[in-house]
């Protein structure tokens, strides 16, 4: 499903916030890597996932380990091997239904032929045989809401062995390695607003009357 419905795509990538590139983790040669530098300045929230680099940032977007629940994911592109890319979708699938599931971006080689025929007999909308960095660099696509990086949160386990956590505000708009400690929650301010993550729901119930979430996330720093 592609290439007739390419005004159709073009209007979802158009209205669309966030595009959550799975496979994108910190080794440059990788081409979801890339991607997030590709589609850096066209006004998206690109959110890398990577379970490996989990805790990292390409050029200041924070790798998520994994879709969380409680986010609410517009557009998934894939960068993942056939199968991996199976189990994923089952789990949105399940999660979301089929009547509320994000545009699938398959990138060439993640698709499974088992995947596209559920797909299709679902009318899911999804996109395979084409790149999302080319489809938008060939249709000089946008995003309407003009994103840019912004300051995002990680909390570690503290490096002393004391078992404590440590809360940080990272406001680096570069590329920057995995923590060296164990990773315990990541994410910027949207995340923390949907996420349904323990770390996540904690820290929103330390809000003071009338704080935001970025200033509640400054006084914990």
């Amino acid at each position: 499903m592609l290439r007739d419905a390419h005004p159709a795509i073009a209007g979802v990538l158009r209205t669309a916030r966030t595009i959550h590139v799975l496979g994108a983790g910190l080794n440059p040669e990788k081409p979801a890597h890339r991607a997030i530098h590709d589609l850096d300045g066209k006004g998206w929230r690109s959110v890398p996932v990577h379970p490996r680099d989990a805790g990292g940032a390409i050029l200041g977007r924070p790798i998520r380990p994994a879709l969380e629940d409680g986010i609410v994911p517009e557009i998934v592109v894939f960068f993942l091997a056939p199968e991996r890319a199976k189990q994923v979708v089952r789990e949105l699938t399940v999660r979301y239904g089929m009547e509320s599931m994000p545009l699938l971006w398959f990138q060439p080689g993640s698709e499974h032929e088992d995947v596209l025929e559920m797909l299709n007999e679902a009318g899911i909308l999804h996109i395979v045989d084409d790149c999302i960095v080319r489809f938008v660099q060939r249709h000089h696509l946008v995003s309407e809401h003009d994103h840019q990086a912004t300051p995002w949160y990680l909390q570690v386990g503290s490096e002393d062995g004391s078992g404590c956590s440590v809360w940080s505000v990272e406001t680096s708009m570069q590329t920057q390695s995995s923590p060296p400690t164990s990773l315990e929650w990541c994410g910027d301010a949207l995340d923390l607003e949907q996420s349904n993550h323990t770390v996540a729901r904690y820290v929103r119930s330390l809000a003071r009357p009338n704080e935001t979430l970025p200033e509640l996330a400054l006084r914990l720093a």
